[in-house]
């Protein structure tokens, strides 16, 4: 028997039983008829699905943005699911108005998900810049405008968010008329929906565990439609990010996001936020989870990379066992892991940054943000005066499985930073690689985005130096 899933959509109480491997775009299209919401890529790219998704935290309202072709109706249970319809008002609301008057919409395919954006922005409470507004639509793409005009509208947006101080965003929209006021219900109702529900959606045997969706839903959509679903997306117990000693302890369900807006890694991470920005985009940042980047083994997995070179730790669990492993042995061979299928990650920790400990990630691709990388790679080094002491450098798209460099690392160890060692370290990592020519690049070219990657690495620890 199929399990009863509740939520709030827009303002009205679902109740279904409808396979909760259904992705979310599904059910509000041919469900419920909201057809606002587009069917575009159904890879998460295009940025026509958006919707937003409200849950209680910590007895506050938080809304994302996210991907409803990849989300699957199991991760919105007890939650506020908002749709494009769901945000219209007498005549357009000051959003919608923002890009009529900037003209900033043409054939209209892409304009619902835009809008539904930057009314996740207005929710967020994040400071009314025009750059943070400009950010909350970075996983929408238009073919039309050229986006100039969309960049006005979405200035518009932040200005009318500016006066909000410090009134909670959805007082200050509701009362100011730029969402319906029904929203300033959702708290209390989801309140009292969390009270009816009885834990998650988890089976008593399932053939797969879903955290995010982002890639799975990719792989393998329609077989996941009825497919019997164990959710870790909201697994208490997979969540959340602390620091025990000088050790940082990450959740296997925490999100790209999660990571983005820790103050423990915000703290030991200065250049965090521009790294994180090469991740994907907001929408799929706020549901992709470091467990699953980590678990589906891609050779090009930005988190993999950036964790093998901070020299992370696993826990699996299975039962009552559990069994530690360095990140770096998990991986045996293309999409082959370490791991016994009935294990389940639990968290990924490492040593943060000291005083005297430099660390920097570089991502190429075709599209600058939320694509796929051609080559990625990230640096860990700790210095002793000029020299270092100790190094990891990570590299992905150059080999079967996420790369960690030994023998570049080892080699960089106990070196004084000059041009001649750099270009020494590259000729070691060009031994260590077996890149193949692919839609993301020919195999010379891989090659020549690690060297060049590697420079960009000491450019920025070491700028002067490397001059």
């Amino acid at each position: 028997m199929l399990p009863l899933i509740k939520f709030i959509l827009n303002n009205k109480d679902i109740a279904t039983k409808l396979p909760p491997g259904m992705v979310l775009l599904d059910f509000v299209r041919y469900h419920q008829h909201l057809t606002g919401t587009k069917v575009g890529c159904n890879e998460g790219d295009c940025g026509a699905c958006t919707l937003l998704v409200g849950e209680l935290k910590n007895n506050e309202m938080q809304y994302r943005s996210l991907t409803s072709c990849l989300t699957p109706l199991g991760n919105v249970h007890g939650k506020h699911v908002v749709t494009i319809e769901g945000l219209n008002m007498e005549g357009l609301n000051p959003i919608q108005q923002a890009m009529y008057d900037e003209s900033a919409t043409q054939c209209g395919f892409c304009t619902p998900g835009f809008v539904v954006s930057l009314a996740g922005f207005c929710l967020s409470g994040k400071n009314a810049s025009t750059q943070n507004a400009i950010a909350a639509i970075d996983g929408n793409i238009c073919r039309c405008t050229g986006y100039k005009s969309i960049e006005r509208a979405a200035a518009k947006v932040a200005a009318l968010m500016q006066a909000r101080s410090s009134t909670e965003p959805i007082v200050f929209v509701t009362e100011n008329n730029i969402l319906p006021a029904w929203f300033a219900t959702i708290k209390q109702r989801l309140y009292f929906l969390s009270t009816e529900l009885n834990g998650q959606l988890q089976p008593t045997t399932a053939k797969e565990w879903v955290g995010g969706g982002t890639d799975v839903y990719v792989q393998k959509h329609d077989v996941m439609k009825d497919a019997s679903i164990r959710f870790l997306f909201d697994e208490g117990g997979l969540k959340g990010i602390t620091q025990q000693g000088n050790r940082c302890i990450i959740g296997a369900s925490a999100t790209v996001t999660d990571l983005c807006e820790s103050p423990i890694l915000q703290l030991h991470f200065p250049r965090l936020a521009d790294h994180m920005k090469l991740v994907s985009s907001t929408p799929i940042r706020n549901i992709a989870t470091v467990g699953g980047n980590l678990i589906n083994a891609s050779p090009i997995g930005d988190l993999t990379i950036f964790l093998l070179a901070l020299d992370a730790t696993l826990v699996f669990r299975h039962g009552e066992q559990q069994r530690e492993i360095p990140l770096r042995q998990l991986y045996k061979g293309y999409k082959t892991l370490d791991k016994d299928p009935k294990e389940q990650l639990v968290t990924i920790s490492f040593d943060l940054p000291g005083a005297f400990t430099l660390f920097n990630f570089e991502k190429v691709s075709k599209r600058t943000n939320l694509d796929i990388a051609s080559v990625n790679t990230a640096i860990c080094l700790t210095m002793a005066d000029d020299r270092i002491q100790w190094a990891r450098i990570a590299a992905g798209g150059v080999a079967p499985i996420p790369k960690l460099l030994e023998q570049t690392s080892a080699f960089l160890g106990g070196q004084v930073i000059t041009e001649t060692t750099i270009q020494e370290a590259i000729a070691i990592a060009q031994t260590e690689i077996s890149p193949i020519s692919d839609a993301r690049g020919t195999a010379d070219y891989k090659r020549l985005l690690l060297g060049q990657l590697m420079k960009a690495h000491f450019l920025e620890l070491f700028a002067k130096a490397a001059h």
